[in-house]
């Protein structure tokens, strides 16, 4: 299947391909890009775009996607150039042609401005937790063996003596600061894109706010424009 390139009267040359595809990397939001489709099918469903059949079958379809993309036992084909492309493929091949009307309402540009916020939420609870897990632990150590006295140090050479739980509790400091950073990058990521369409809104009446509750988001991007072009939550 190929997306791109259909005013051009030959094919790319492969290195072309190669240096543009990118399912080596992005097959890593395939989770993520099936939970914004299972809430997007919600979506539709809501605004009447959808039969109840339709519905049943495109949530049928998808959870499948999902089971077999957490077991890793989905077939990625890399001339399917991204995850997008390979999920929608695998999609069709279990539903047949209802499988396009997954993209009523939905650019492929809010739909992976969408993952990526999902995704690096996802990351970023994972990483809080191991700060908090780290925390935890030397809490405990402190609580253990804090009574020791060890020398501290200043310009490499001893300088006063102080408590072990003194110095591990200054790396719990540390690490709280750390997460109150990742807190603030959580807010600002957690808004959602969907919705958005390629860049000016989608055509039809889908309720974005009930669309992201259910994906767990604060609330909605405010410009479209920003919403499908915007990076910098992940810096």
């Amino acid at each position: 299947m190929r997306l791109w390139g259909g005013r051009f009267a030959e094919d790319n040359d492969q290195r072309v391909a190669d240096f543009t595809r990118s399912i080596d990397l992005d097959r890593e939001l395939a989770a993520d890009d099936i939970t914004g489709s299972i809430a997007h099918v919600r979506g539709l469903a809501r605004a009447g775009l959808l039969t109840d059949e339709e519905v049943e079958e495109l949530l049928g379809g998808l959870t499948e996607l999902a089971q077999a993309v957490a077991e890793g036992t989905l077939t990625w084909d890399p001339t399917l150039e991204d995850v997008h492309l390979n999920l929608e493929a695998a999609l069709a091949e279990r539903i047949g042609a209802v499988a396009g009307k997954l993209h009523t309402g939905r650019s492929r540009n809010d739909q992976v401005a969408t993952d990526l916020r999902l995704w690096l939420r996802r990351a970023i609870d994972r990483l809080d937790g191991a700060l908090l897990d780290f925390e935890r632990a030397l809490v405990g150590l402190a609580e253990r063996e804090g009574t020791a006295v060890l020398p501290g140090t200043t310009h490499i050479q001893p300088a006063q003596p102080v408590l072990f739980a003194h110095h591990l509790l200054a790396y719990v400091e540390m690490a709280e600061r750390d997460r109150g950073r990742l807190a603030d990058a959580r807010r600002r990521a957690n808004v959602s894109p969907l919705g958005a369409g390629a860049l000016a809104g989608a055509g039809y009446p889908l309720d974005r706010e009930a669309t992201a509750a259910e994906l767990g988001f604060d609330g909605v991007t405010a410009n479209s424009m920003d919403a499908v072009s915007d990076r910098d939550f992940v810096v």
